[in-house]
């Protein structure tokens, strides 16, 4: 037989999605995957509910339904202030994933650059590999996970032709400040140079820490591509429901890689989902809430069964520390990969090894999330405990 194609061999295959079917052999809790076990709103399903009977059921407008394009415009421009054409500059995806693609496949050419933080959401390696470019990796240094903007010049004036920023960052919770962003972003017009952004957590930022639209900042709407996605802010993740915004001329490269792409997003899926984003600013204050306390209970549980941890500024990830059953004879020379498979069979709580998300050698981290009900996150919290016995 030929041989394949090596650009699939220079990336695996999801270690998120590898954890959840681990998970689901063993019946463990999977705070793998990020994806909450409650109901989206009432209102969204009542809609879906009524648009099995009313449709629609057809292809959709390829780049989107004109009532939803019309209502994301909207949103952006509360948010920014900048006047969005929903026909010329927004584009309906399948789901933020397909958004980046799409992004990624209309601005790079084989053996063009691209700037990725590290840690990063798996995936960003893979799409500048598919998109034929490289990725350069700028470490975010634990525990505050900063950055030496040298190091982001240093990439811009190696070729990179793009940064991709997620913020809020997925997977260490990162919130970029405005002026860190406003940094990045007169690097990005010195070197003349793209910034794509995934922006899918943007409601799960919590105070002191605010959001900060990159678009928004002055000179970045023209070179600025905004990824996003209503999985996260409605609890819909299974829905694929994903958008991009940005200048008319990237939108039009952007629409033709969509179009052969996936043609659509599902069109009874986009109508009831528009219910959504008429939504008054109380639904987000409460859900900004909700994911607050969340997080709040979670690290007390952490806290209390000793396991050091970050303190996400947003999103609903928490870095967690596992150094010191590394040191264990038991664990000796494990990866955190093996770790992790151990934590699945064991302990019934499945986590994400650090290591798929970090350039640099980091074997000490997993990743877990908070999106449960409250009486999950108890179970959750009680069955970590058991860990501590290792060391009785």
């Amino acid at each position: 037989m030929r041989e394949l194609s090596e650009r699939v061999g220079l990336f695996t295959d999801s270690v998120i999605r590898r954890m959840t079917r681990i998970s689901d052999e063993y019946g463990a809790i999977n705070l793998s995957q990020g994806f909450p076990d409650f109901d989206p709103p009432k209102p969204l399903m009542d809609a879906l509910a009524r648009v099995a009977y009313e449709g629609p059921h057809q292809y959709p407008v390829t780049y989107g339904a004109p009532n939803l394009r019309e209502a994301l415009a909207k949103k952006f421009q509360r948010q920014t202030g900048l006047i969005t054409g929903p026909e010329t500059q927004v584009l309906v995806t399948c789901g933020g994933t397909e958004a980046m693609m799409c992004a990624m496949m209309a601005i790079c050419n084989p053996g063009d650059k691209v700037l990725v933080f590290s840690p990063f959401y798996e995936n960003y390696g893979a799409d500048a590999i598919l998109s034929g470019a490289e990725p350069i990796y700028i470490p975010l240094v634990p525990p505050d996970y900063h950055y030496d903007p040298a190091a982001i010049e240093a990439g811009f004036r190696a070729g990179a032709k793009c940064i991709i920023i997620c913020n809020p960052s997925n997977p260490c919770g990162k919130v970029f400040s405005r002026d860190e962003l406003i940094e990045i972003g007169e690097l990005a017009k010195q070197y003349d140079a793209y910034v794509v952004t995934d922006e899918v957590y943007e409601y799960m930022v919590y105070s002191p820490h605010v959001h900060t639209v990159m678009a928004s900042l002055p000179g970045m709407a023209e070179r600025t591509i905004t990824c996003n996605s209503l999985s996260k802010t409605y609890s819909i993740t299974g829905w694929r429901l994903g958008y991009m915004i940005g200048p008319e001329p990237i939108l039009e490269a952007a629409k033709k890689v969509h179009d052969f792409l996936t043609v659509g997003a599902p069109s009874p899926l986009q109508e009831a989902a528009t219910v959504g984003l008429a939504f008054e600013e109380s639904y987000y204050t409460e859900f900004n809430r909700m994911y607050r306390e969340k997080r709040d209970y979670f690290l007390a549980g952490l806290d209390r069964i000793g396991l050091r941890h970050n303190v996400p500024q947003g999103t609903y990830f928490v870095m967690v520390d596992i150094s010191k059953f590394l040191e264990l004879p038991q664990f000796s020379g494990w990866s955190d990969l093996e770790f992790c498979e151990w934590m699945i069979r064991e302990i019934g709580v499945a986590a994400v090894p650090g290591s798929s998300f970090f350039r640099e050698p980091v074997n000490n981290l997993i990743r877990l999330h908070f999106a449960r009900e409250q009486s999950t996150l108890d179970e959750v919290i009680r069955r970590l405990s058991r860990m501590q016995e290792l060391f009785v």
